[in-house]
C-alpha cells in the first residue's frame, strides 16, 4: 500500500527531515508515527500525498511512483486519501454539512449521491445533531470530527491524521483515535502522527519513530 525506498528528504539549507529511510506500510494496517516536534513527521505525511517530493528515493502508494505523476493524475491519487489537519482547517461561513461535502461538489457527485453519504458519515463521527451547526459553535474535539467526517465521506482507502489529537483533551483525544480505529475495522489505512506516548501506548497498534531523519519500525 505504502513504500518509501531509501527516501531522502532535505531543504534548501542543507538540514534534513528524512535520511535514507525506507518503510513499507501494508494494505489494511494502523500506523501511528511518533517523535517530537520538527522530528520529520510531517514531512513523512506530505511525501505520501505529493505536497513535497522526496531530493532521492522514491516514494510508492499502491505500486504508483508519486513523483512521476502530474496534473489529473496526482489529483486521482489524492482523492483516494483522507487528510485530517491539526488544525482542522473549516470553512468558517459554512455548516458542518457544507464543510463536509464541499470536496464532493467540486469533485462532480450528484446532489442524490452526496446526502446518501452524508447521514451516515455524521452518524460515525457522532455529528448528525450538529449537521446545520457553524464551526465557532462547535467544541474543538466536535471541528476535529468534522475534518475527520469531511477526510472520510469519499471513503478513501489511505487516512493520513497529522496530529489529529495535538489540540484536543484526552477524553476528546480518545473519541477520535476510536472513530480512526472504527474506519481501519472497515478496511481503510490508516497513519497518525503524534507526540502523544500515552495516547500511543493505550493502542495496541504498530509504531514507526522519527529519530534523527531516520525511521524505526517498533
Amino acid at each position: 500500500m505504502v513504500e518509501l525506498r531509501s527516501v531522502t528528504k532535505t531543504y534548501a539549507n542543507n538540514s534534513y527531515a528524512l535520511l535514507n529511510v525506507s518503510v513499507n506500510i501494508k494494505k489494511g494496517e494502523f500506523v501511528f508515527v511518533t517523535g517530537p516536534s520538527g522530528s520529520g513527521k510531517s514531512t513523512f505525511l506530505k511525501l505520501l500525498y505529493g505536497q513535497e517530493l522526496p531530493t532521492q528515493g522514491e516514494v510508492i502508494i499502491d505500486d504508483v511512483n508519486v513523483e512521476k505523476l502530474r496534473g489529473d493524475r496526482l489529483s486521482m491519487l489524492r482523492r483516494r486519501i483522507g487528510i485530517v489537519f491539526q488544525d482542522y482547517k473549516l470553512i468558517p461561513q459554512r455548516t458542518v454539512s457544507e464543510n463536509i461535502t464541499f470536496v464532493l461538489q467540486a469533485q462532480g457527485y450528484t446532489k442524490k449521491e452526496i446526502q446518501r453519504r452524508l447521514e451516515p458519515t455524521l452518524k460515525l463521527v457522532g455529528l448528525l445533531s450538529k449537521a446545520d451547526r457553524f464551526p465557532d459553535q462547535l467544541s474543538g474535539g466536535e471541528q476535529q470530527r468534522v475534518s475527520i467526517a469531511r477526510a472520510i465521506i469519499a471513503t478513501p482507502p489511505l487516512i493520513l491524521a497529522d496530529e489529529p489529537t495535538g489540540n484536543l483533551d484526552p477524553d476528546n483525544s480518545w473519541q477520535v483515535i476510536q472513530i480512526l480505529q472504527k474506519l481501519n475495522s472497515f478496511g481503510a489505512t490508516v497513519i497518525v502522527t503524534t507526540h502523544d506516548e500515552q495516547l500511543v501506548r493505550k493502542c495496541n497498534h504498530p509504531v514507526i519513530q522519527v529519530k534523527n531523519g531516520k525511521l524505526y519500525r517498533k
